[in-house]
């Protein structure tokens, strides 16, 4: 397998901030004071709290499936392995076109976002999102090793940021930097700490869920992990408490110093000016704050589009390796030991979307709008393909101990959780939809799902695949020595 002679040149420091900065995008920087003005601090921060313990067993089953069988095609080599090879082939290219619409649409973003400041108004918005594509194309197809660093590097801004503000809030509540002493006031004025009733609580519980999507990312990264047995648990267990300490004591500091009646916080513009980060930071006094916040959200999208195009590249690979994409695709350079054709396919069709928007916009933020719903589709595989798994050493008589490199805990117990999570999140989203009366909201979170059964049984009937039967699944063969 061309699988085995990729270089391993990740190692646990990137895996760990992928996993990380994955989770950790523009929303919370930009949409974190409508999350609080909807539901109340104690809304949000329950909804954050909830979310963080389904991801925590989300991430620990991808973690169980990912250091069994660490390969670049995470989801769609899953599913081939431990379901179909019908859902193989549609979780593999259904994860491909959604990684690569994100990665456009990121682009796009941050080409507007650097408009913010008029010095760079030299080139127009077109021209700028073209030389952020080329710019992530050099990073992507000289060593595995410069996307790992990019990442972290672009990771760890998000992440400095994000504890600086926190730091900064504690000391303005308890009054330690001068001026007004805020204290917990506003967690108890008005109908605070819950706001809005079980809709608005509910509401605020689907924007969390969706908000930690990328997070799985990291799955992919295990076909190059130079020791996947190690740094994938390692990152799992990480991205669990830092996400939900990330999020929560930005929400609790956010919720400290601005009241949840404050319009600021509705941020309808989605304007940088009107985070809730920038907000905090003008407060305390902090000269250039928008610009900062500014600069971070910049990093934020280059780093999720860097993401994007490793993830969409290594995808495309692995599915050639699994012969459910050209083969083409399956080759790897002899130097760098990267799938370059798959890298340059990935940039050509990104390019073309990034062309296409600047005439037809609507068509690809509409797109973009059924990611929620794809990715959804995309967690629930995962839990699939390990109960699989686990049914199918059952089933051969197998001690887990003996087989998996990494248990997940609390097994059977964590994708139960995730799985009434998952359905919560699809049903929830559609049923706020249906009570506003808006049909084609409705109609846009279901037909992804109605078209992604019709390319799964189209591929069963061409192919005749058939459900790997728990007997006969290898529990041996590909396992990183």
């Amino acid at each position: 397998m061309a699988q085995n002679n990729m270089k391993r040149g990740l190692n646990s420091r990137h895996i760990s901030m992928i996993a990380i900065g994955g989770a950790i995008g523009t929303g919370l920087f930009v949409a974190t004071g409508n999350v609080i003005s909807q539901a109340g601090p104690g809304g949000a921060i329950l909804a954050y709290l909830i979310i963080g313990v389904m991801l925590y067993f989300l991430m620990s089953s991808i973690g169980e499936l990912a250091t069994f069988y660490p390969v670049s095609g995470s989801f769609s080599s899953y599913s081939t392995r431990f379901v179909d090879s019908s859902l193989g082939f549609t979780m593999g290219w259904l994860y491909w076109v959604m990684w690569v619409l994100v990665t456009s649409v990121d682009i796009i973003i941050a080409s507007s976002v650097l408009n913010y400041w008029e010095v760079f108004s030299f080139f127009s918005p077109v021209t700028w999102s073209m030389l952020f594509l080329c710019l992530l194309l050099l990073l992507n197809i000289f060593s595995v090793k410069a996307f790992g660093e990019t990442e972290f590097w672009l990771s760890l801004i998000k992440v400095i940021t994000i504890i600086v503000f926190i730091i900064i809030g504690i000391l303005t509540i308890v009054g330690i930097l001068g001026g007004k002493t805020y204290g917990f006031d506003h967690f108890t004025t008005g109908q605070a700490p819950f706001v809005g009733g079980i809709s608005g609580f509910l509401g605020v519980l689907l924007i969390a869920g969706f908000s930690v999507g990328g997070t799985e990312v990291v799955a992919v990264t295990a076909g190059e992990s130079s020791n996947p047995h190690q740094s994938m648990p390692k990152a799992i267990k990480q991205v669990f408490w830092r996400i939900l300490l990330f999020y929560v004591l930005s929400i609790a500091v956010i919720s400290a110093i601005i009241p949840y009646t404050d319009p600021l916080l509705l941020n309808k513009s989605e304007s940088v000016s009107q985070s809730p980060f920038t907000i905090v930071f003008d407060r305390v006094g902090i000269a250039f704050a928008a610009s900062v916040i500014n600069a971070v959200i910049l990093t934020s999208l280059l780093s999720a589009a860097n993401s994007g195009i490793y993830t969409t590249s290594r995808m495309l690979f692995s599915m050639a390796e699994d012969k459910q994409a050209p083969r083409i695709f399956g080759k790897l350079n002899k130097t760098t030991k990267l799938p370059m054709i798959s890298i340059f396919t990935t940039f050509i069709i990104v390019l073309l979307i990034i062309i296409l928007a600047q005439f037809k916009s609507d068509i690809v933020f509409s797109l973009l709008n059924i990611i929620g719903s794809l990715v959804i589709v995309v967690w629930a595989s995962s839990i699939i393909s390990q109960i699989r798994l686990r049914s199918a050493i059952k089933k051969q008589n197998k001690n887990p101990d003996d087989v998996l490199p990494y248990k997940a805990p609390f097994y059977p117990l964590g994708p139960i959780i995730v799985i009434v999570a998952l359905l919560f999140l699809f049903a929830g989203n559609s049923l706020g939809a249906l009570i506003s009366g808006d049909f084609l909201a409705v109609l846009r979170n279901i037909s992804p799902i109605i078209i992604l059964a019709i390319i799964y049984f189209a591929h069963k009937v061409v192919r005749k695949t058939k459900i790997i039967k728990l007997k006969e699944m290898d529990l041996k063969s590909h396992k990183y020595e």
